[in-house]
């Protein structure tokens, strides 16, 4: 557990209010205020503020010396398997939990709901996955 619960959460926790917030100006503006669906508007957000996490969690939060090539591939299929399981699960779950709710509460409320289990896949998957140390912890 003390993996897990060390200062690179507290950086990545930093990186991700950048990211929440910027992501959802995008997510919300899109769907909101243009009227783009909800897939559409979760994932230009996805898409768009990934990039931005990537540079920053790569050298900010995990301090990554390693190449590009790996890592971004790392990356992209961590995202898109983070994707899928949290807004393919929010959606159909707060559509459960405010049935009788208009589309637009029970969308914005599944966005929502998406970007919390969106954040710790996601940190759990860039630690464990993308940005693994491969040196062994000191004693």
């Amino acid at each position: 557990m003390n993996r897990i619960l060390d200062y690179k959460l507290l950086k990545f926790i930093l990186v991700g209010i950048v990211n929440t917030v910027s992501g959802m100006i995008i997510m919300f503006g899109l769907y909101n205020l243009i009227g783009c669906s909800y897939w559409v508007s979760s994932a230009a957000n996805y898409v768009i503020v990934s990039i931005l996490s990537y540079f920053l969690n790569r050298r900010f939060t995990f301090g990554f010396k390693g190449g590009f090539a790996g890592s971004g591939l790392r990356f992209a299929v961590n995202i898109a398997l983070c994707y899928l399981i949290a807004y393919g699960a929010a959606r159909p779950f707060v559509r459960w939990l405010l049935w009788g709710s208009s589309a637009c509460i029970q969308d914005n409320a599944a966005m929502i709901t998406g970007m919390v289990i969106f954040t710790g896949l996601n940190y759990l998957g860039q630690r464990f996955f993308v940005f693994k140390s491969s040196r062994k912890p000191q004693k």
